[in-house]
């Protein structure tokens, strides 16, 4: 169980400070004293120069991809602070609260990347006997796109689905769609609650099967003092990002745990919709799942 955060710009390199502002930022971090097993960030920035320019190598892509993971708890990495101030036209972050008996290894850590895409997700994926689906040797998925994903978690397998759909030639954000409708059949009340970017799009989606909170998240929360923030676990929140002239030059996007008023121009994403975002233009839509 963890928490996300993404954002899609206009095109411009904007850093995670400059869409939700170092206040928020520190408070987003400071999450990471409960969800502290790890966390990561995948960000997408134009390159200054290309690299080959001057010793021949390589062509560089048309986006440079900045990817940092760590199974160190984000309050405590100063690789944070970096991250967060890095410019980036598109980012995910994602602080990592490991489903039940699933390793603290660095394969396991989010986003996961593969063929392009960035992918973060909150859930547990299990049955009400509490047995992850890493376990049900009759689940049908893919081995080999579950290898390309590097995870060996629920997560990894929820990812290897959207890389199964976008093979067969559907758009991300149906991909994701086809992914979960999959998962549904053997787990319906399972989270479902992801974020996927790819060079040309983000795609959020809030989608759980319960509302009650799981009573180890609420213990968890009690005993950090932030019982306010389990009431909303499940929830996903978003904002346009405004630019100097205070007019719309992206979305962010993000799951609870840190302060987003209505009056800052946080609105709820629903069950079972999905926010679909450029990172070329900042234009989003909203769709039902």
């Amino acid at each position: 169980m963890c928490r996300l955060l993404g954002y899609a710009t206009n095109g411009s390199n904007m850093s995670l400070s400059d869409v939700i502002g170092k206040k928020d930022v520190a408070q987003f971090r400071s999450i990471s004293r409960i969800h502290n097993d790890g966390w990561g960030a995948s960000l997408l920035a134009q390159p200054p120069e290309g690299a080959h320019k001057r010793d021949g190598g390589a062509p560089t892509p048309e986006t440079a991809a900045n990817f940092y993971r760590s199974t160190l708890a984000a309050h405590f990495d100063p690789a944070f602070e970096t991250m967060s101030e890095q410019g980036a036209r598109g980012g995910l972050f994602h602080l990592r609260l490991a489903s039940s008996n699933l390793p603290l290894i660095m394969e396991n850590q989010q986003p996961f990347f593969a063929d392009g895409l960035s992918f973060i997700h909150n859930g547990d994926i299990s049955d009400d006997r509490g047995v992850n689906i890493i376990d049900n040797r009759d689940f049908d998925f893919d081995e080999n796109l579950m290898l390309e994903t590097g995870g060996k978690s629920d997560s990894a397998l929820f990812f290897s689905l959207v890389l199964r759909h976008v093979g067969e030639g559907y758009a991300l954000a149906q991909a994701v769609a086809q992914a979960v409708a999959d998962l549904r059949k053997s787990y319906p009340k399972s989270s479902y609650n992801c974020i996927v970017q790819s060079q040309n799009e983000l795609v959020c989606l809030r989608a759980a099967g319960r509302t009650d909170i799981p009573p180890r998240i609420a213990d968890i929360y009690e005993r950090y003092d932030q019982s306010e923030y389990v009431d909303d676990y499940r929830v996903i929140r978003y904002r346009e990002i405004p630019d100097d002239a205070n007019k719309p030059a992206g979305v962010v996007v993000a799951s609870s745990g840190f302060e987003q008023r209505t009056e800052d121009g946080w609105k709820d994403l629903k069950n079972n919709q999905m926010l679909v975002a450029s990172n070329q233009t900042g234009e989003y839509s909203l769709r039902e799942l």
